[in-house]
């Protein structure tokens, strides 16, 4: 990585020395260090407290303002006529010889009309359909777990059933699939999002992908329609002749959306009822709390910590003006934490009131079209693991991803304890 871009290292701040750092200039919450450290709380506790509407001048992807509090944040995403989505839904500035586009990073109606495209993947016959999908492979997967030994819970657990639900949503060759979090891996780790990967080394990869994927989509053109997600594309009237590079943003966009959000969802209940040992007391004494556990476990990982809009005119939010043509940054990870919004938000609780008013699905036109799904792997994932173990216990250190948009797990070393 060149010293040009290289993110900031620093060792953790305590919540006293963030709160006694200058508010001028502006505190850089993208940094990845801070997700990866897992300290970025204190930042968002002092904005959200302090300076809602915050703007930082300089950072790895230059100046943004962070909006940081539950109510400001749904006012931003229902107004898609002042906030773009376009040109990305990230800070990181797409380089100008390789740029993707996709429908998230869309406004009306282009985005409408390609999201109807794929919805039906997950439309609720289809949902209804998949779930006896998602319980065999649960169960073969769980079955197949080495107890009483040491093993990742994020590669064989996390990464193996979402990968395993991607392939057969786009009906991608089974055996192949591991290519497909690669791919996720690549799409979202590189240097120029402050992540690990070289960008030579994310090019190649994503090229492969695209690669890959047009020969198959050739393949589906001239088979009858079916409902998969790459035969839905490559049949709609609206994307079947997308550009090369809008077919792979697209590409990207549904891998990661199907395989980022869930797999960290999956390892951050596991972690979560690790540090609230309560609360897995409490799942135990009664099972039936599953499918409000579900929410619960997304709303306090927040697997996507973010979204990016750009200010299409001048507007004011709270006290400040933003300009024509500022980044954006929605913190879903912090706005998902706002007391004023959501009762002890700190606090995981699984039988939470009114657990599915949350952020980490988005809102309005955005919205996450496979939430349903998503809630559906983990509800049936819980439902076989308790059946099986009494415990996941954790057992060492785990590592989290360096990116400050996925929020997830790299490795969790585990043990399960059966009943």
């Amino acid at each position: 990585m060149s010293a040009a871009i290289a993110p900031i290292q620093e060792k953790a701040r305590t919540r006293e020395e963030v709160n006694a750092l200058p508010l001028t200039g502006g505190l850089d919450v993208s940094r990845a260090e801070l997700f990866r450290n897992d300290s970025h709380w204190a930042y968002f506790a002092r904005l959200r407290r302090e300076d809602p509407v915050h703007y930082c001048g300089q950072s790895l992807f230059g100046p943004y303002w962070s909006i940081t509090k539950f109510r400001d944040i749904m006012d931003i995403e229902k107004n898609h006529d002042a906030f773009s989505s376009e040109p990305g839904i990230t800070l990181a500035d797409r380089p100008l010889d390789f740029q993707t586009t996709n429908f998230i990073a869309m406004d009306p109606p282009k985005h409408d009309v390609q999201r109807k495209t794929v919805q039906g993947v997950v439309a609720p016959m289809n949902l209804a359909k998949l779930e006896s999908t998602i319980r065999e492979r649960a169960v073969r997967i769980l079955d197949g777990l080495p107890v009483g030994e040491t093993f990742d819970w994020v590669d064989r657990v996390s990464i193996e059933l979402t990968t395993q639900m991607l392939a057969t949503i786009f009906d991608f060759p089974f055996d192949e699939r591991r290519k497909l979090t690669y791919w996720s891996d690549m799409a979202t780790s590189g240097e120029l999002a402050g992540g690990p990967t070289p960008e030579p080394v994310r090019r190649k990869a994503l090229l492969e992908c695209l690669e890959y994927f047009t020969a198959l989509r050739d393949e589906r053109i001239n088979q009858p329609p079916r409902p998969d997600l790459l035969s839905m594309l490559a049949h709609g009237k609206d994307t079947r002749d997308m550009p090369p590079m809008e077919f792979l943003g697209n590409l990207i966009l549904l891998i990661v959306g199907g395989n980022d959000t869930t797999r960290n969802s999956i390892s951050g209940g596991v972690y979560a009822l690790n540090q609230n040992p309560g609360e897995y007391d409490k799942l135990r004494a009664n099972l039936a709390i599953i499918p409000n556990m579900v929410p619960e476990i997304i709303r306090f990982q927040t697997p996507l910590a973010y979204m990016r809009r750009t200010a299409n005119r001048d507007i004011q939010i709270r006290d400040k003006i933003l300009r024509a043509g500022d980044k954006v940054a929605m913190w879903y990870v912090s706005g998902n934490r706002d007391d004023e919004e959501i009762p002890d938000a700190d606090r995981f609780w699984i039988d939470r009131p009114n657990v599915r008013h949350h952020l980490s699905f988005g809102f309005g036109v955005h919205r996450c079209m496979g939430n349903r799904l998503a809630e559906m792997q983990l509800r049936v994932l819980w439902e076989e693991i308790m059946k099986r173990f009494r415990q996941i216990e954790i057992v060492g250190e785990i590592e989290r991803v360096q990116s400050s948009f996925v929020k997830g797990y790299a490795t969790m070393p585990v043990v399960v304890h059966p009943w």
